[in-house]
């Protein structure tokens, strides 16, 4: 062991376990009270093995207040398993050669996931689409074809089976690869009339989850799915979504992980296209067709072939490269001073407004996104606090 396995702040995966035993505590230890992915990492790093941090984990709890604290129970894991086993779903685990390689450069990857399908999928260059529930026709037609050769020119589409715009990028890349995100247990299919195409991708293509095997998916575990459709991939493209919407919480995912933002142009009276102009107005790459995903992208491959790029047309507005990102960089930068600011102690809105030394109406707007992605919370007397 290095000493970077033993740094604390070290963002690098535990190392892989060396037997079952230590995989069944390690998920474990995971899946116990109050332990999310950082405190999983820092327990391991410090106790060198899962069995030592679940062991030391209650006299952790203590120190933090809490008392009687329980490890979860050997028999809640064993359960998962066998779950597990009948949906014919394998762990796969940060740290081994399974794992795909750009989401675990996240700091905050998840340390284990469930799949259901062609596990060889995980390392073959990764697209992520994503765009509205109630998308226009228009808008599948677009996310259908952009699948469909980006399926041909050797990527795999991701998206997160949900209606509109994920079922239609999902069909339409069946053949060459595609990954669906869930966001309860990967053996749990949401929306159920996406049964039949979730029951497709585990013959064809990937389910992923890092969520327990069973796990009915709620509003909170959905920016959580959206870090990972992100993760997963080098670029995010926006088909169809509205001003406010998870599509947009996924790009700004992307753009926070350091991946490219693209998105496809709409009709500046249809609300569903209001968030795809946004992106592009603040900066994000301008697309209409698979060619231009592919022109944007930096070579992923040297295997994949490509599709015809045509020559592109000469844009008098396009702005320089240093400035394509500066509004969106800006955002994302503002939220995270607003969740770094705030606790679940509410504060008054104008004085959080003082601290953060920006105009009310440049807060406005950073602070509807965050509340409609349910992260801060709006009170009486405009009080503001962290959910």
């Amino acid at each position: 062991m290095t000493d970077r396995d033993h740094n604390p702040s070290s963002t690098h995966p535990p190392l892989p376990p060396t037997s079952e035993d230590e995989q069944f505590s390690r998920l474990r230890l995971l899946r116990s009270r109050r332990v999310g992915i950082a405190t999983y990492k820092r327990l391991l790093t410090e106790h060198g093995t899962a069995q030592n941090a679940l062991a030391a984990l209650p006299e952790v709890a203590r120190a933090a207040g809490v008392e009687k604290y329980e490890i979860c129970p050997e028999a809640v894991i064993q359960t998962e398993l066998n779950k597990a086993h009948a949906a014919q779903a394998r762990l796969v685990m940060q740290g081994t050669d399974a794992y795909p390689k750009l989401l675990n450069e996240l700091q905050e990857a998840p340390p284990f996931l469930w799949v259901i399908g062609d596990v060889e999928l995980l390392k073959k260059p990764m697209v992520s689409l994503v765009g509205a529930r109630n998308a226009s026709s228009l808008g599948t037609r677009m996310a259908r074809a952009l699948a469909r050769d980006l399926g041909a020119a050797g990527y795999t589409v991701v998206s997160g089976l949900a209606r509109g715009v994920d079922a239609a990028a999902h069909n339409a890349a069946l053949e060459t690869g595609t990954i669906a995100v869930q966001a309860g247990g990967v053996d749990v299919i949401y929306p159920a009339e996406n049964t039949e195409l979730a029951l497709s991708m585990a013959e064809h293509g990937l389910r992923v989850s890092e969520q327990p095997m069973g796990l009915q998916p709620m509003a909170r575990h959905f920016p959580s799915r959206n870090r990972i459709i992100a993760g997963l991939s080098q670029a995010t493209v926006v088909v169809e979504a509205a001003a406010k919407s998870g599509s947009l919480i996924t790009a700004r995912d992307a753009l926070d992980q350091g991946r490219d933002v693209l998105a496809v142009p709409g009709n500046p009276f249809d609300a569903r296209a209001a968030g795809c102009n946004q992106l592009i107005r603040d900066g994000a790459t301008l697309i209409r067709s698979a060619a231009d995903v592919i022109e944007a992208l930096s070579p992923m491959h040297h295997d994949a072939p490509q599709l015809p790029i045509p020559a592109p047309t000469p844009r008098r507005d396009s702005p320089p490269p240093a400035k394509m990102k500066t509004k969106l960089k800006q955002a994302a930068a503002l939220h995270r001073q607003i969740l770094s600011r705030l606790s679940p102690a509410p504060v008054p809105e104008d004085q959080l407004i003082r601290d953060l030394a920006v105009t009310a109406s440049e807060a406005a707007p950073a602070l509807l996104d965050l509340e409609m992605d349910g992260q801060i919370t709006r009170q009486s007397g405009g009080m503001l606090s962290r959910s």
